[in-house]
């Protein structure tokens, strides 16, 4: 009698909530996609999942936290960084990574954004840009081109969107990328690269809604939408990041940006402190 074969099992078991699957996202979307790379980060890194905390907030993106099988959290609409900010301080041992999308953390948490680059806070942020507010409409958002058409701009947006790397440089990211969502294993690459990193590091993952974004600007949908974009990628590395704006349907500049190294929110504090009270401070955290 021949032994039965047990099923094979899913390498990302271990990360992902399979018991959850399949995912609430539209057919075509990216979000997921990014999800796998992500989970196939932390297998090929062997990252000690106790010490992997993901935060998201309010939108499709902020979903991510329900389907991940590690300590995560679902946050008000703009406060995934804040709340992330606050458990890396109250446990500076975790790796903080916040998932959410352009909505949520540079439109309503834009000043967030900024202030936890300046501040050079030690967390990896995942921001997939859909360029619109897709799950309450499809909205213009403050990444949304200027001609693309929305539910708030039949005749075509004419707000200027942000340059997200630009903005996040320009702050005090120190560790930069930009990629579509079908670079699977460039995505994958710079989230192990950034899980090393000390200090605030930010890649942006374009994937454009092809549920509410492509239908109102005619642009197919599916596979179709996804692979225009990757087909009218760019890479260039170091690339000056003034130069990154996306034009409706114009090229796209993808690659990774920045990567320096300059103490971190923690580092700074314990550094001053130390040289103001003396032997009387403790360091807070860890500093190498």
């Amino acid at each position: 009698m021949t032994e039965k074969k047990q099923p094979q099992r899913n390498p990302v078991e271990r990360i992902l909530r399979m018991d959850r699957m399949p995912h609430i996202w539209c057919p075509g979307c990216g979000i997921g996609t990014v999800v796998t790379s992500f989970a196939e980060a932390l297998r090929k890194e062997e990252t000690d999942l106790d010490n992997i905390v993901v935060v998201s907030g309010i939108g499709c993106t902020g979903r991510v936290a329900g389907y991940m099988k590690l300590d995560s959290f679902h946050t008000t609409h703009g406060r995934a960084i804040p709340f992330a900010t606050g458990l890396k301080l109250a446990n500076p041992k975790t790796k903080i990574v916040v998932f959410s999308g352009d909505g949520d953390i540079a439109g309503i948490g834009g000043n967030h954004l900024i202030h936890a680059a300046r501040r050079n806070m030690d967390m990896l942020v995942i921001l997939v840009n859909n360029f619109n507010y897709a799950m309450t409409g499809g909205q213009v958002a403050a990444t949304t081109p200027i001609d693309a058409n929305a539910s708030t701009a039949p005749f075509g947006n004419f707000e200027y969107p942000f340059n997200l790397p630009h903005l996040v440089a320009s702050a005090g990211g120190t560790y930069i990328a930009r990629w579509t969502a079908l670079h699977l294993r460039r995505v994958t690459k710079s989230i192990q690269e950034a899980l090393h990193r000390r200090g605030f590091s930010f890649i942006e993952v374009i994937t454009p809604c092809t549920t509410l974004y492509a239908r109102r600007n005619r642009l197919g949908d599916g596979l179709n939408l996804l692979k225009y974009y990757y087909d009218n990628s760019e890479i260039q590395h170091n690339a000056d990041t003034k130069d990154l704006d996306i034009t409706y349907q114009g090229k796209l500049i993808v690659g990774k940006f920045v990567d320096k190294e300059k103490p971190t929110f923690l580092d700074a504090m314990n550094q001053h402190l130390s040289k103001v009270l003396g032997d009387k401070y403790t360091p807070y955290g860890e500093v190498k």
